[in-house]
């Protein structure tokens, strides 16, 4: 009796459990939010159902960027491995779009075979017709770097004359699919070519919403004086500042991504320091992959909720049976106001709602008779979703991620600088005489000793308060100071003798030359005298 209740009682009581996040995910979107999107077409506005594939495929890097730029360079850069239909030229060689992917043997895979293979996650691709197919492919070799993320390089944007040629297909639709699906996108400029052609700019605003996948690598660097680089950034800066409409700057990493020599070596450590930031960046993908895709979901889920506002409101104010065409027109006309109407009545966020001409432009070719009307049963499952199975997985993201830590992208040029003198910072900084058979510390000690023997040592050691007063001169925060003091106090008896005040000195030093303090004190700026104690 009443099995009804019981049964919902009992799904809220015991709730489901996921044995893994992208389980987790594939079963909230086919039970919950899959619903939602088919009653109110939302795949005919805003994006082609997901499949499996989608939530288990490894993270994936989108290199976009004008031709000539060094997109395909910096695959070939970051695998150390050439890549089966791989072309390099100053024209725009790179003609299709090729999906760099991990496979047992070298091998290219063409566009309509790659679209019906279920383990890959481009089925849905099909839409953009065969003029797009026969520009895809996925390119498959057996490498290091594949094993945990996949690379998609692009056509070279066009400039000039070359943009108004027909591609056959819409460039700035198929980049906005990849975006949805891809952990990261990398916008790639020359830094003698900064000008935004109306093609190049149109894909930036396709990538609205993505803001946060988005970092800018400025190429070629090398190629340039100092005072040219400082030009070329701020301009590029500018440029970039009219396009993406935040107010946050972006990131743009300044650099030489390839394995040639620099042209012009005076900003070697700048370029060494960004290209380091970018592979840590990078390397963390798989890491984070898991709450990349649980983050698109909760963002595809809102919007389908908001179209599902809109598309019911427009079904309300259809007529039943005369005027409907007119009455079509004045509604499109004036979704704004719609907008507005839906943002008060529901409190939702301005920023939640699709662009405004697209869903017009969109709305043309539907068949209002066909919408639905509000069905509160299924926008409830959606906020149970949100609220509650959600929070949820976001407690298994966590514990993946603390399982997960030693995984990250391994191999080509992520190798090179991970050891050895070549490392970035090997031997500078605290790593300065790393490799030294005497004390490091040791060549500016007589100079240390002058001022120590001046702050009246008792029994070969000064108090705290003696070291403070001459720690304080460098102006260094009391933090770091403190930091310092502890690193120095080797023995931990709350004095300095000779030595230990000759290594907080040196640590001020290292400090004051912009290098990072370490955590902990390194075998190699121990003092003497303390490692035979030892």
């Amino acid at each position: 009796m009443f099995s009804w209740v019981s049964s919902d009682a009992r799904r809220k009581k015991d709730p489901e459990l996921f044995q893994t996040v992208s389980e987790g995910l594939r079963k909230l979107y086919t039970q919950k939010l899959l619903p939602l999107e088919e009653t109110y077409r939302f795949h005919d506005f805003h994006s082609p159902a997901l499949e499996d594939a989608d939530f288990s495929n490894k993270p994936m890097v989108l290199l976009v960027g004008q031709y000539s730029t060094g997109k395909t360079t910096f695959i070939r850069h970051l695998m150390e491995q050439d890549f089966p239909g791989m072309r390099i030229g100053p024209e725009p060689t790179t003609d299709s779009f090729i999906a760099v992917m991990h496979g047992p043997v070298e091998g290219v895979l063409p566009g309509n075979a790659l679209v019906v293979d279920p383990n890959k996650p481009f089925r849905k691709l099909s839409a953009f017709g065969n003029a797009f197919l026969n520009r895809f492919m996925c390119a498959q070799l057996p490498n290091p770097v594949l094993e945990s993320i996949s690379i998609i390089d692009t056509p070279g944007i066009l400039s000039g004359e070359k943009q108004r040629i027909s591609r056959g297909y819409d460039f700035a639709a198929v980049l906005e699919w990849f975006a949805e699906r891809v952990d990261r996108i990398i916008l790639l400029f020359d830094a003698h070519k900064l000008d935004i052609s109306d093609e190049f700019s149109d894909v930036i605003k396709a990538l609205k919403n993505h803001e946060d996948k988005i970092r800018v690598v400025l190429n070629k660097a090398d190629q340039i004086e100092t005072q040219q680089l400082m030009r070329v950034y701020g301009a590029l800066m500018w440029s970039l500042g009219k396009i993406i409409n935040t107010p946050e700057v972006v990131r743009v990493y300044i650099g030489s991504f390839w394995s040639h020599p620099l042209l012009i070596p005076d900003n070697r450590k700048l370029f060494e320091a960004e290209e380091q930031d970018l592979f840590k960046d990078i390397q963390s993908l798989p890491r984070n992959a898991a709450l990349r895709k649980l983050n698109d979901l909760i963002k595809r889920a809102r919007l389908a909720k908001v179209h599902a506002y809109i598309i019911s409101a427009l079904k309300k104010e259809m007529p039943n049976v005369f005027g409907k065409d007119n009455k079509k027109k004045e509604l499109i006309h004036n979704l704004a106001d719609i907008y507005l109407k839906i943002e008060r009545e529901h409190q939702i966020s301005p920023g939640d709602f699709p662009n405004l001409k697209r869903m017009q432009e969109n709305l043309m070719t539907q068949d209002f008779a066909k919408f639905q009307s509000l069905k509160p049963k299924l926008l409830d499952t959606i906020d149970d979703m949100l609220s509650n199975d959600i929070a949820r997985l976001m407690v298994l993201v966590r514990e993946e991620e603390s399982q997960m830590t030693n995984q990250v992208v391994k191999g080509g040029a992520f190798e090179g600088t991970r050891n050895g003198p070549f490392g970035h910072g090997y031997g500078e900084g605290a790593g300065e005489g790393i490799d030294d058979v005497e004390w490091v510390v040791a060549k500016d000690k007589p100079t240390y000793d002058e001022i120590f023997y001046t702050l009246s040592p008792v029994n070969g050691k000064i108090t705290g308060a003696s070291a403070k007063k001459e720690m304080v001169k460098s102006k260094l925060p009391n933090t770091v100071l403190g930091k310092i003091w502890k690193l120095a106090d080797v023995d931990h008896d709350g004095l300095l003798d000779d030595e230990e005040f000759a290594l907080a000195n040196h640590l001020i030093k290292v400090k004051l030359e912009g290098h990072e303090l370490p955590a902990e004190l390194p075998s190699h700026l121990v003092p003497p005298s303390k490692r035979r104690s030892e």
